[in-house]
C-alpha cells in the first residue's frame, strides 16, 4: 500500500526513458502495463477519504425540494410532505426510519408533532453507544409573512440527508450513528419550558436507560452564503476543540468560531440529560425569521464546508475513541 500511495501522489515526470522490446514481446508488455495501470488507478480511487464524498450540491438539492413545499410549520400539510420526502431519501440511503408521533399543548392549542428517527440495519451491540446527528425540519409559524425557512430548517435538513447518504455507504460508521429529525423546534410565542423544542424534549423523555449515546451534533442554519459557524459559549469543551481541529485539518478553520453567549436550541434537552451535544449553527444571519430566508441566501459551498468538517470530526475524532 505504501508503494501504491507513492504512485498515487507521484508527479508527472518531464523526461521519459523509452524501452525497446522485441516485436513478439511488445503486445505482452503493453498488456502488462495496461493492467498494472488500471490496478493502480483503482487503488488510488479507493483512497478517497469519506469526507471528500460529501456533496454540497446534493445537499442543496434537498433544501430546494423542501423549500418548494412552502412554509412547513408543525401540523401542516406541507410538513407532512417534507416527512414523506425525508423518509424516502433515508430509505434510499439504507436507513430504517421510525416515526415518533406525539401531541403537546402549545400557545395555539394541542398540536400534532412527528420526530423522524433513522437507524442503520445491523447496529447490534453498537446501539448501546451511538452518536446522534440531529436537525429540526419544521419552520416557524407566521401569520403576516410567507416564511419558507431555506436556512432555518431547510439547510440543516438537506445537510443531514446528504450526511445520511455518505455515511450509509460505510456500514461500520453508520452502525454507530442515529439520525433524528426533530419536529416543533420553533416556539409559537417565546421559548420557555412550555413553548419551543417540542420534538427534542419529547425525544429525551422517551429515551430508555438501555439506549446510551456518547454524544451528538445538532445542525441548524448552516447554509448562509457568508458562512460563519458560531458554536455557543456553553458548548462541551472537548467536542468544540475537536470540531476546531477537524476544521483546521481541512483548512477551513476560518469558518468556525465561538458565539458570545448561550443559545436555546434542540441541543439543550440533550445536554440536560447527559448527552454532550454541540450546536453547529451560524447565528449571524440577517434574514433569520423573515420572509427573506429564501434559497438565494444560502449556498452549496457553505453546506460543503459544514458537511466535510462534520464527517471528518466523526471519522477521525468522535468515533475513533
Amino acid at each position: 500500500m505504501e508503494i501504491v500511495g507513492r504512485l498515487c501522489q507521484a508527479p508527472i515526470q518531464k523526461h521519459w526513458r523509452i524501452a525497446v522490446f522485441p516485436r513478439n514481446v511488445l503486445p505482452i508488455a503493453a498488456m502488462f502495463f495496461l493492467v498494472s495501470f488500471v490496478q493502480v488507478g483503482s487503488l488510488c480511487a479507493a483512497e478517497t477519504k469519506i469526507w471528500q464524498e460529501f456533496s454540497g450540491e446534493k445537499a442543496i438539492a434537498h433544501v430546494q425540494r423542501v423549500v418548494d413545499f412552502g412554509p412547513r410549520p408543525a401540523g401542516s400539510k406541507a410538513i407532512e410532505k417534507s416527512r414523506d420526502y425525508i423518509e424516502d431519501q433515508l430509505r434510499r440511503s439504507g436507513w430504517h426510519v421510525t416515526r415518533q408521533a406525539f401531541s403537546d399543548d402549545t400557545p395555539q392549542g394541542k398540536i400534532h408533532f412527528v420526530n423522524l428517527i433513522a437507524q442503520f440495519p445491523g447496529q447490534g451491540n453498537a446501539s448501546s453507544s451511538l452518536f446522534l446527528l440531529c436537525s429540526h425540519y419544521d419552520t416557524k409559524t407566521f401569520d403576516t409573512i410567507r416564511f419558507v425557512g431555506a436556512n432555518d430548517g431547510g439547510s440543516s435538513t438537506g445537510l443531514l440527508l446528504e450526511l445520511a447518504r455518505v455515511i450509509g455507504q460505510h456500514p461500520d460508521l453508520a452502525s454507530k450513528i442515529e439520525l433524528v429529525f426533530f419536529d416543533g423546534e420553533e416556539a409559537y410565542e417565546q421559548f420557555s419550558q412550555k413553548d419551543g423544542l417540542y420534538g427534542s424534549r419529547y425525544f429525551t423523555r422517551q429515551l430508555k436507560a438501555a439506549r446510551q449515546f456518547r454524544g451528538g451534533l445538532l445542525f441548524d442554519m448552516v447554509g448562509d452564503r457568508s458562512l460563519g459557524i458560531t458554536l455557543p459559549s456553553d458548548s462541551p469543551a472537548e467536542m468544540a476543540r475537536d470540531i476546531f481541529a477537524a476544521a483546521e485539518a481541512l483548512k477551513l478553520r476560518k469558518y468556525f468560531s465561538y458565539f458570545d453567549r448561550e443559545l436555546i436550541d434542540d441541543h439543550v434537552p440533550l445536554n440536560e440529560i447527559g448527552i454532550p451535544t454541540i450546536d453547529i449553527i451560524d447565528f449571524d444571519y440577517p434574514p433569520w425569521h423573515t420572509a427573506g430566508d429564501t434559497l438565494d441566501k444560502i449556498s452549496a459551498d457553505s453546506l460543503q464546508i459544514v458537511g466535510s468538517v462534520a464527517i471528518y470530526y466523526l471519522s477521525e475524532f468522535a468515533l475513533k475513541r
